[in-house]
């Protein structure tokens, strides 16, 4: 067989440990009895990538193998998908949870490309195996897969709302999201539709340009936000370790969110995080919508509306703060994910035996984030989601286990309800959103009758 190699990579993640888990994986495909074309180089760009898209126009190819090395976002994925209109696989790779930075958050990647091509209507294969420990027959079913199915899992269809799920209901129709920039290109997870919203909720948008916010946050004084610099002295440790300039930026977005809530009346935001937070104006928002989730008032990153819709929804039935978080790894050998999420889960969530610890953005290298890792205890996944198009809510439970911190920032590992292998399948094979939102007790029973309330199917994961 001919299979085509495109290995797709970031220059902010771990360049040299990718190349190394490249190399690896091109060992082992050098040992099958294939015939493998391509540079196999790492491709960090969308103009490396689509040099190697022309190069295979005039290849007769059997079937394209994309090494997800990294996490990219999914556009360069669909163009290598619809311009070469061959049978394709994608490769991903578990990491090391070391307490370290998320080196690859290579899982993030193939879960955003599973969203975008099933919107798509694309069939895709996929492995999710280091390739020291890969199985001869989950190859061969990789490069032999030339469609993908629907799941056959079928979504449920709650019969009975109650009183508090119609209460619940009605006060979020009156609520309204400020969404501050544009999700991030390729971003298909993130995207929504006004009027699809307020027929399915009632929730309102209101979209902010994120050149007005950030000239706002410039001129908040530093005065202003001494208060909350003092507070975090006493609560968090290490603060004076991170460049002082940078968090004092850091804080000032915080302060300009507050303004901006109060006078928009705000109940939610979903912010567009990066890259512009970093390159133009020199401090990380995470730590600032972590402060402001604590507070009831949830922050979606990259400018996720219904991870903020997802959010507000989730706060009202718990009546807890909401950690909008990515699943980074599953784990099907010791039956555990785990989330992550920069350093912006609400402080409320830290392990009581950890005082949490001012820290920077793992790619970026600016403050402020927040590292610890998320206490013991039930916790309630959901998400709004817009898989293959048609509105859901995605329901899971699990526990969070008392384990050491897996990657750096605001981590924890979870022992999912359901087998892990199977939320692993359901996840890439539904096409889910990379985000989710989670919060601490068992509210599986109210989400239904909310479900039930919003006439949305429910997918138990």
């Amino acid at each position: 067989m001919k299979i085509g190699i495109l290995a797709l990579g970031r220059p902010t993640f771990d360049v040299q440990y990718a190349k190394e888990r490249l190399t690896a994986s091109l060992n082992y495909l050098s040992s099958t009895n294939h015939n493998i074309l391509g540079s196999c180089e790492l491709l960090l760009d969308e103009h490396d990538a689509l040099n190697e898209i022309n190069k295979f126009k005039n290849e007769d190819l059997d079937f394209i193998i994309i090494i997800q090395v990294t996490f990219t976002d999914s556009s360069t994925l669909l163009k290598i998908a619809s311009c070469l209109e061959k049978p394709i696989g994608i490769w991903a790779f578990p990491e090391p949870r070391q307490s370290e930075r998320l080196r690859l958050n290579s899982f993030c990647g193939l879960n955003l490309a599973s969203h975008t091509l099933g919107l798509n209507n694309i069939p895709f294969s996929w492995i999710y195996e280091n390739p020291e420990s890969i199985e001869e027959t989950k190859f061969e079913i990789l490069i032999s897969s030339n469609k993908s199915k629907r799941p056959e899992k079928k979504l449920e269809i709650p019969s009975l709302g109650s009183r508090k799920a119609k209460s619940i209901k009605e006060k979020i129709q009156n609520f309204k999201i400020g969404k501050i920039g544009s999700h991030p290109d390729g971003f298909d997870t993130c995207k929504y539709d006004q009027k699809k919203l307020i027929g399915l909720c009632g929730i309102k948008v209101d979209e902010i340009e994120i050149d007005t916010f950030l000239n706002n946050s410039r001129n908040v004084k530093s005065e202003e936000i001494e208060p909350t610099l003092n507070k975090l002295k006493r609560t968090i440790s290490s603060i004076n370790d991170v460049n002082q300039k940078e968090l004092i930026l850091s804080l000032k977005l915080e302060n300009s969110l507050k303004k901006l809530q109060k006078d928009g009346s705000y109940n939610a935001f979903a912010l567009r995080c990066w890259p512009e937070m970093f390159t133009e104006y020199g401090g990380a928002i995470c730590a600032p919508a972590s402060m402001l989730t604590e507070k009831k008032v949830p922050c979606a990153c990259e400018a996720d509306v219904y991870g903020a819709v997802t959010q507000l929804i989730l706060q009202e039935v718990s009546g807890q703060p909401v950690f909008l978080t990515d699943i980074v790894d599953i784990n099907i050998d010791d039956d555990t994910g785990v989330f992550w999420h920069c350093g912006q889960a609400p402080l409320s969530m830290c392990n009581p035996k950890i005082k949490p610890t001012a820290t920077i953005h793992s790619n970026r290298k600016m403050p402020l984030l927040f590292e610890f890792p998320l206490k013991e205890g039930i916790v309630t996944m959901m998400r709004i989601s817009q898989s293959f198009g048609e509105q859901k809510m995605v329901v899971s439970k699990g526990k969070m286990l008392d384990r050491a911190l897996p990657f750096t920032g605001t981590s924890g590992v979870i022992k999912f309800e359901n087998d892990s292998k199977q939320v692993l399948n359901d996840i890439i094979s539904f096409g889910l959103e990379h985000h989710i939102a989670i919060t601490y007790g068992d509210h599986v029973k109210l989400l239904s009758e909310l479900a039930s309330e919003l006439k949305l199917p429910i997918l138990n994961i």
